[in-house]
């Protein structure tokens, strides 16, 4: 099978890596790729905003399958070309990418899919914001309507902060606060089916003590040894099953990967968000956790046929470390590329771009050995100008040593 990957984030080097690992792997192609996934597989400069480009080199390559990783290509419905020059796609079309493109897009689908979520108005002006604002009280959830990169979401007891962020959107979406632990579960979906993948937690806030700016993921952890035994079969119960059947229903089967974040609140699973895409840095944990062939499974999505499909997880945990430039998320430095990296047993260096340079993830027999690899993987690697939490899933490890 010759795969064609897009993207070139710390995402797409882990969704590489699983890919590569797959026995019916005969080619592997990147585009953009980045240093980490050049080590391994054939890289093809290019803009991921350019749906021709991508179509040609698939085209050109002649490709089995394509996996599109990052979000901005799907929304401009690279999916619909690709599938319209017959070639499988994993990935939704332009329309069922709505999903993450649009979040009242997202909250209508909820809502007639009878799913539960948090109560909420989409403003356009400032009279409906203020409104809007002074009904919910805080703290304060303002979200921008369209794709903001990770980082269109404020969450503040501050009134202003949250009005001048919703003042920033051409559409924003004002809701209730959602009080609970927060976990992120997959769904793979070939437009009728859905598989639900393991949980995992990542951490969005900058800082220690989850202080600080929303930023893309600062890390993340899986399993999640406190969360209830039935809650990958709830989930795909009350959350992915009825939404892809809902997507079905309107005529816009949704192909591809389904992350829905979730708040665990004392009245039950509230859906925070969709994306239509893996989600960073939770791949980072899940992908090195998968027994399942990666490659084998996204091309059973991406040509209709995951009925009967199970997946198999390794009893091992993993923990990533996000190592950020200074400033991230709202304007970070530009530091020099890292060339040298620790090599470690039972970890993985995966390579990503921008703000978020680079994550370490750490594989052990439980948490705290997971953590004390990835931890002494990210602090061996030298590079003024950059900085990383302290405490990704260390409150899990103590809990579970507890245990």
């Amino acid at each position: 099978m010759k795969i064609l990957l897009v993207g070139g984030g710390g995402r797409e080097h882990a969704l590489a890596l699983g890919l590569k690992a797959d026995p019916e792997v005969t080619e592997l192609h990147c585009a953009p790729g980045n240093l980490g996934i050049n080590e391994f597989a054939t890289i093809h400069p290019l803009d991921i905003t350019d749906n021709e480009a991508i179509v040609a080199l698939a085209t050109e390559l002649d490709i089995d399958l394509v996996v599109v990783g990052p979000e901005l290509p799907l929304v401009n419905g690279v999916a619909d070309l690709l599938r319209a020059v017959g070639i499988a796609t994993f990935g939704p079309s332009k329309a069922a990418a709505q999903l993450e493109g649009s979040k009242n897009f997202a909250k209508e689908v909820m809502h007639d899919a009878g799913v539960a979520t948090a109560r909420s108005t989409t403003c356009s002006t400032r009279i409906e914001i203020e409104h809007a604002l002074d009904d919910f009280g805080a703290p304060y959830v303002v979200k921008d309507d369209g794709l903001a990169g990770g980082k269109g979401v404020v969450v503040t007891s501050n009134r202003d902060e949250a009005l001048a962020h919703a003042l920033s959107c051409k559409k924003v979406v004002i809701e209730e606060f959602l009080d609970g632990p927060e976990i992120s579960l997959f769904g793979i979906s070939d437009g009728k089916n859905i598989v639900a993948m393991q949980p995992a937690q990542d951490f969005k806030r900058a800082l220690d003590g989850d202080l600080g700016p929303n930023t893309g993921g600062m890390g993340a952890y899986s399993p999640l040894p406190w969360a209830p035994s039935e809650i990958i079969e709830q989930t795909h119960r009350e959350v992915l099953a009825p939404m892809i059947a809902e997507m079905s229903a309107r005529g816009t089967p949704f192909v591809g990967l389904l992350y829905a974040g979730l708040s665990l609140t004392d009245h039950g699973i509230r859906v925070i968000e969709f994306n239509v895409r893996f989600g960073d840095p939770e791949t980072q944990v899940l992908i090195p956790r998968l027994k399942t062939p990666l490659a084998s499974l996204l091309y059973k999505a991406a040509t209709r046929n995951l009925e009967g499909e199970t997946l198999q997880w390794s009893d091992q945990s993993a923990v990533t470390v996000v190592l950020a430039a200074d400033g991230y998320p709202a304007s970070p430095m530009k530091v020099p590329a890292i060339i040298e990296l620790p090599s470690i047993e039972g970890t993985h260096i995966f390579r990503a771009g921008g703000g978020r340079i680079l994550s370490a993830t750490g594989l052990g027999d439980d948490l705290t050995h997971a953590r004390d690899r990835a931890y002494r993987a990210i602090s061996q690697i030298q590079c003024e100008g950059t900085f990383y939490r302290t405490d990704i899933a260390l409150n899990a490890s103590v809990a579970e040593k507890g245990n």
